[in-house]
């Protein structure tokens, strides 16, 4: 009944440059997996998986990607399987936020945030599965949000990105339970990162870090078999009294 062994294992993390997706990445290298290293600036994943290689030889690769786009995830599976022989965790963590009213939103606007945070999890979750199942199993592990069961003003394309992930992930895993694949997702709350475009913020030292987040994607993988936490909720312990 023992959980995924982690060890020479393959792990693909979208959006691994930094915050959330970085932490995950470097947790994974630590915990003995060979890590792909994905996200669309082709010049960070270059500059990420540099320094992630010097203290992880032969165990980190890199593609450029943008998640949206069904040719460019195609190519970054292709790349896992020349660079590692196939993929047996995912770590679907690209995503975007944007936050004004609906009415004041354009359609550009409304996909991106969609198709990035939804249609994104679909094309790399599709690509996924077939080479898990090639393999006798593995792990697809989606970052939502608390946004996916808490709507709230100003995010109408966020909430419903993350709430369409909720439901994708609940029918996936029944899906391919008997393929030995497993799905999870979890739901940070406030966590201190580059999301929406700011830098983290030192002196909110109250929210989640990175690491927290990457810490569950490793409790995950090592829980036993027999039983599956499908849904990982995750807040800061103490956040400011209101």
């Amino acid at each position: 009944m023992s959980g995924q062994e982690i060890q020479d294992k393959v792990a693909v993390v979208t959006g691994s440059t930094k915050g959330i997706g970085l932490a995950a990445a470097e947790a994974l290298l630590a915990a003995g997996a060979k890590v792909v290293i994905s996200a669309r600036n082709e010049g960070e994943v270059a500059a990420v998986g540099k320094r992630l290689l010097e203290g992880h030889p032969k165990r980190v690769a890199t593609h450029a990607c943008d998640v949206r786009l069904e040719a460019q995830v195609e190519a970054l599976f292709k790349a896992a399987d020349r660079a590692f022989g196939g993929v047996d965790f995912l770590v679907n963590n690209a995503g975007v936020g944007l936050f004004k009213n609906l009415e004041e939103m354009t359609l550009e606007e409304w996909n991106r945030v969609i198709e990035t945070n939804l249609t994104g999890v679909f094309l790399c979750s599709r690509a996924a599965i077939p080479r898990m199942r090639r393999r006798g199993g593995g792990y697809i592990i989606n970052i939502s949000s608390l946004a996916g069961k808490n709507p709230f003003p100003t995010a109408s394309a966020y909430n419903a990105s993350k709430f369409g992930l909720n439901g994708m992930s609940e029918a996936l895993m029944q899906e391919v339970r008997y393929d030995g694949i497993r799905v999870s997702y979890i739901m940070p709350g406030s966590v201190n990162t580059h999301f929406g475009g700011k830098p983290p913020d030192p002196a909110l030292e109250w929210k989640l870090a990175p690491s927290d987040v990457a810490q569950v994607i490793l409790d995950l993988l090592r829980h036993p078999s027999r039983s599956l936490p499908s849904r990982v909720e995750l807040r800061p312990s103490q956040p400011p009294r209101k």
